[in-house]
């Protein structure tokens, strides 16, 4: 498969082909991600770089690393002396008292020292991976391997499940997208992170993994049994009854433009006037599949989404190709919920600014950085470099987006198989209130 240079995330991916900026190599962007090796399961969106599986997915191999042309001028305005009074005090004074301490190589206290600087920024997406962690990633997204089918990130410094993959073992137990993800085979995740939280959990195929979550102020213990994953990426259905009908999307994949056009034929064979596009648990995917997917809707040049710099570079702004299709007259809603992220929010938030489309359900979890990763020295830094605003300038990561119409689906509402906001959405396109 040829890759379009331009990928979207986070903790997840986003694929358009810009102009080189004038700073440095242009690299896979994240559109999506939760964090490095967010999705848990047999496609890897590690920091949105989103790999493949089988049953239609894709795959991403050789994910380049930039390095080489930037500057590794010492800051002369940094005072490095109480770092290497603690640097010499443990070289010199250090003494191993039990079996699992030892004195690390140079090699390693340098990656600790690059990974604490990094931790000191506070961002859950911005993270560094020694050499050994970079490998497992660059394996992570060039083959399968065992998993459970969710993605997480980090929701107010708390592991979070931001959507449980359709299909996968991590819906079949029952986890819901929102689940605070306390301990991992009983081992506390308080201070983990996402690239830890992801190790424990993936595993061989067969094997089980013990989740302790929190859900609506109780504890649940969840066993999950790992599987190897093939996820869908659009299903489509008419409801004569209605006269409604829906385009699910699951994931935005390298072949959801495609399946997205044979959908909206079949809605135009159909003969309706009213469109529900479901991103609920959509944790997000190639920008250039949420651009192509939003050109149908808008006129050609209306503004998508925008990458921010915030002045360290030129903006980049992602613009409809004006592909039309959607018969005149159609009424749409976009169905979105907590488990909404990444490419999934832009499509949302551009029909929802261009008053395209009415959305409907719950705040979306607000994943709205670029991540760009950074060799260094055999290790790889993942680090934000820019946000997504919608149309209107709202910033994604900024709380995500409301829905104009909320509706709650509660987890009882979902053992029940009841849908209060598929519910909603059909009464608001049916009755127009």
């Amino acid at each position: 498969m040829e890759r379009d240079p331009h990928l979207v995330d986070e903790e997840q991916l986003t694929d358009e082909a810009v102009a080189p900026s004038p700073y440095r190599p242009r690299v896979p962007h994240i559109v999506r991600t939760a964090a490095v090796f967010a999705l848990v399961l047999v496609v890897g969106f590690a920091g949105g770089l989103k790999v493949g599986a089988s049953g239609g997915a894709y795959s991403l191999s050789n994910i380049p690393l930039i390095g080489d042309s930037l500057d590794a001028t010492p800051d002369p305005s940094a005072d490095f002396t109480a770092f290497w009074k603690a640097w010499n005090a443990l070289d010199t004074r250090f003494v191993e008292t039990h079996g699992t301490s030892s004195a690390p190589t140079t090699k390693e206290k340098l990656w600790g020292a690059i990974a604490g600087m990094t931790d000191s920024f506070g961002d859950p997406y911005t993270v560094f991976m020694p050499p050994q962690e970079a490998q497992a990633f660059q394996e992570t997204i060039s083959g399968e391997f065992g998993g459970v089918g969710m993605e997480m990130g980090m929701k107010d410094k708390a592991l979070t499940i931001i959507s449980p993959l359709k299909g996968t073992p991590a819906e079949r137990a029952g986890l819901l997208a929102g689940d605070v993800i306390i301990a991992i085979d009983g081992v506390s995740t308080d201070g983990i992170t996402i690239d830890g939280a992801v190790k424990q959990i993936r595993g061989k195929k067969g094997t089980a993994v013990e989740l302790k979550i929190m859900r609506e102020g109780a504890v649940l213990d969840v066993k999950v049994v790992r599987d190897t994953i093939a996820v869908p990426t659009i299903e489509h259905k008419y409801d004569a009854a209605t006269g409604v009908f829906t385009i699910s999307i699951y994931e935005f994949t390298a072949t959801s433009n495609g399946l997205f056009d044979k959908a909206l034929a079949a809605y135009r064979a159909s003969g309706s006037k009213r469109l529900i596009i479901d991103v609920r648990g959509n944790p997000g995917g190639y920008l250039s599949s949420a651009v192509s997917m939003a050109s149908h809707f808008l006129p050609e040049g209306t503004l998508i989404v925008t990458e921010d710099y915030k002045g360290k570079e030129p903006n980049n702004e992602h613009r409809s190709r004006g592909t039309g299709g959607i018969p005149e007259g159609t009424k749409v809603v976009v169905l979105i919920d907590k488990g909404s992220a990444s490419a999934s929010e832009i499509l949302a938030g551009a029909l929802q600014d261009g008053k395209i489309a009415t959305l409907v359900g719950t705040r979306s979890f607000g994943k709205g950085s670029v991540q760009e990763l950074i060799d260094i020295d055999g290790g790889a830094l993942k680090v934000t470099i820019a946000r997504w605003l919608t149309p209107n300038g709202r910033s994604i990561s900024d709380g995500g987006l409301a829905p104009d119409i909320a509706v709650e689906r509660t987890g009882e509402d979902a053992k029940a198989g009841k849908d209060p906001q598929m519910a909603r959405a059909i009464e608001f396109l049916t009755k127009g209130r």
